[in-house]
């Protein structure tokens, strides 16, 4: 499949049978346009130009770079289980009002997980994974920092028991960075290969939402705690991780501000809610489209002058990615990632943590249930409604399968307004990629 867009006075040709991004000019723009069928006017090309730019297109065809054939590769999937996702506790010390997971108690009671419990998820980890020599287990909540202790001691009891079977454990926590004090610091920088703290942008954006028990704003509680554990982080993994809301559709700004912070690896996310005043909806697109635009511009901009930062929704890798048999199987969730709630209860994914409908067994037993499972297992990028001819199938593999279910009633029916989030910012993402490039042999870099 063959995608024409324009990032300003830029024109793209992206070409998703072989992963390829030209560059063109109006001319070959048009031309292209008409050739596919889009409404184009062509009449000022001369017989010469058309013959030029056909011979140019032909080039690229017969180099595999365009027009190539999709291919619907098998998906990859495997019964071997390579993650969890632990609920050390269903409590927070923050009471923000877009939580998807209910201010930490996902729709029941506030309780945290017992060491014993975290153990037997560590136990069901190892004896599910077959042959994967790399688990990974991702501490979440609520707020794990509440539970440090039972998190240390679960960490070092997986890194013994993992050593006895030739495995290797990766660990990652989702913090607010309220409890972030010297001891958690110490212990994240020398146990967790990553961790994600939540920051929504400035001050008065994240004071609105993040609020704390007694219903105040929490940023002057937590940024300096932020900007110190990223200080002594070094060149291992972290994210600020912010969400914007309908309340902050100008969310570049928040961006913005959290590079100038001093933060080097930033996520901005969209809400996923439904509380009326936060929600994302369909009335909002083409601010959020256009305020992706701005940000592109502003992330471009301090890349020049070199004060460049990852943002993950820019990261578009055409070239280095995951295969393309991987990139079709969808996420793992409820086949070879589960999380698991503080009773030992397992479900798919943490946003199915809490529906019954979903659970899926208990660490306890050891056993799923085999139907949720197969379900999640067939799920795949071919199995999602109306992804057969979207040029960003690829890379967005069919969309996030909880946000479907929730939005849609359906795993393979893709949530619409996310679908037309994902796609400007992938041509976002290429339009870095290409300019970034276009610097690079600017100064004589290679590459």
């Amino acid at each position: 499949m063959v995608h024409l867009f324009k990032y300003k006075n830029f024109n793209y040709i992206y070409d998703s049978g072989s992963g390829s991004l030209h560059e063109c000019d109006d001319k070959t723009y048009d031309y292209l346009s008409y050739k596919l069928g889009k409404p184009a006017d062509i009449s000022r090309l001369t017989q010469g130009e058309r013959e030029e730019i056909e011979g140019d297109l032909q080039g690229l065809k017969d180099a595999g770079l365009l027009f190539k054939e999709d291919t619907q590769s098998r998906p990859v999937k495997s019964n071997e289980v390579k993650a969890l996702c632990i609920h050390i506790c269903h409590d927070c010390n923050l009471r923000c009002r877009y939580c998807f997971a209910d201010e930490g108690a996902y729709h029941s009671q506030r309780e945290f997980m017992s060491e014993q419990t975290a153990k037997k998820a560590i136990d069901f980890l190892i004896a599910n994974s077959g042959n994967r020599k790399v688990l990974e287990v991702d501490f979440f909540g609520g707020e794990p920092l509440m539970c440090l202790q039972t998190i240390k001691n679960v960490v070092y009891y997986a890194k013994r028991e993992a050593a006895k079977k030739g495995k290797k454990f990766l660990f990652t926590t989702t913090t607010n960075a309220l409890l972030l004090n010297d001891d958690a610091i110490k212990f994240f920088n020398e146990e967790m290969e990553n961790v994600v703290l939540s920051l929504d942008g400035r001050k008065q954006v994240h004071d609105a939402i993040r609020k704390t028990v007694n219903g105040k704003g929490s940023y002057d509680l937590v940024i300096d705690n932020i900007k110190k554990f990223v200080k002594s982080r070094g060149d291992k993994h972290y994210y600020v991780r912010g969400t914007f809301t309908a309340k902050n559709l100008d969310f570049s700004n928040d961006v913005i501000f959290l590079a100038e912070q001093g933060f080097d690896s930033i996520s901005m996310e969209p809400v996923v809610t439904d509380i009326d005043d936060l929600a994302i909806k369909e009335e909002h697109l083409p601010a959020i489209l256009r305020e992706y635009e701005n940000l592109c511009d502003k992330y471009l901009e301090k890349y020049e002058r070199g004060e460049g930062f990852n943002f993950f929704h820019f990261n578009v890798d055409l070239e280095g990615g995951p295969c393309l048999s991987k990139r079709v199987s969808a996420c793992g969730a409820g086949n070879e990632y589960f999380s698991v709630a503080p009773n030992g209860d397992i479900y798919p994914c943490h946003q199915f943590v809490g529906d019954e409908k979903f659970k899926m067994g208990n660490v306890y037993g050891g056993k799923l249930d085999g139907d949720i499972r197969n379900t999640f297992a067939s799920n795949c990028l071919f199995t999602r409604n109306k992804c057969g001819d979207c040029f960003a199938r690829y890379i967005c593999s069919g969309g996030c399968s909880a946000n479907n279910y929730h939005f849609c009633g359906d795993m393979n029916e893709p949530y619409g307004i996310t679908c037309e989030m994902m796609k400007k910012r992938i041509e976002c993402g290429m339009h870095v990629l290409a300019r970034k490039k276009a610097l690079r042999e600017g100064n004589g870099q290679e590459g």
